[in-house]
């Protein structure tokens, strides 16, 4: 399923959320007229799960947050922009401007750290934003879970755009980080890095639910 919008509209301008889209977006545009040497600007910035227990230096670990604005592929980007466009303005309306900055890093950490845990040998780097972007997500889902969620559903050669309630997209979602972050315990190579999924997700579910007093009390949203 892809997620198209939600039927949320936010009170504030998400200036955050559009300064983390463009860097990420300026990011791999630098990396694209690299060319040959994108590859090597990939294995200099992601993180290197072996060598956050190995560190060679504080570069080790600054790759956790360098490896947030580093992708793959276009494919790659655009799959977790667009996700972040969709859940992200809601979640930093209601946390504000800078809580939601620092959430959206600590999610990031909390991602690597559950990828790195899971395979501490591994000298494959890790990039990409959909570790706190899924923080993003577990949020949502704290703060919106009555929202409706306008999805492409692939079913067979045919494609269906329905609205879907945040409890029943993310969920599916999650679950399905779930059975094949598990699944993928022992493979070797590359692929997508699913426990950084869920530990991103969980993170953002935690740091969720001191504000979700705070959006019973003083939040209204209108449906659009």
């Amino acid at each position: 399923m892809i997620p198209l919008k939600d039927d949320i509209e936010s009170r504030t301008r998400p200036f955050v959320t559009y300064t983390i889209l463009t860097i990420n977006v300026l990011v791999y545009f630098y990396e694209f007229l690299l060319g040959p040497d994108k590859e090597l600007f990939i294995y200099q910035f992601g993180t290197v799960p072996y060598e956050l227990f190995n560190p060679t230096g504080i570069s080790s670990y600054l790759t956790i947050f360098t490896s947030m604005f580093t992708h793959a592929n276009f494919m790659h980007l655009a799959g977790n922009m667009l996700f972040l466009w969709v859940f992200a303005d809601n979640v930093e309306d209601l946390m504000g401007h800078i809580k939601f900055l620092v959430f959206y890093l600590v999610c990031g950490v909390a991602a690597v750290f559950l990828h790195s845990i899971t395979t501490p040998a591994s000298r494959i780097p890790m990039v990409g934003a959909s570790g706190a972007v899924s923080g993003v997500m577990g949020a949502y889902l704290i703060f919106f879970p009555t929202a409706r969620i306008l999805s492409l559903i692939p079913l067979g050669l045919f494609l269906r755009i329905a609205y879907l309630p945040s409890l029943f997209f993310i969920g599916i979602w999650f679950l399905y980080q779930f059975f094949l972050g598990f699944a993928s315990i022992g493979m070797k190579g590359g692929g997508v890095a699913y426990f950084a999924h869920i530990g991103g997700f969980i993170a953002g579910l935690l740091i969720a639910l001191p504000f979700k007093k705070r959006r019973k009390k003083d939040f209204d949203y209108e449906i659009f």
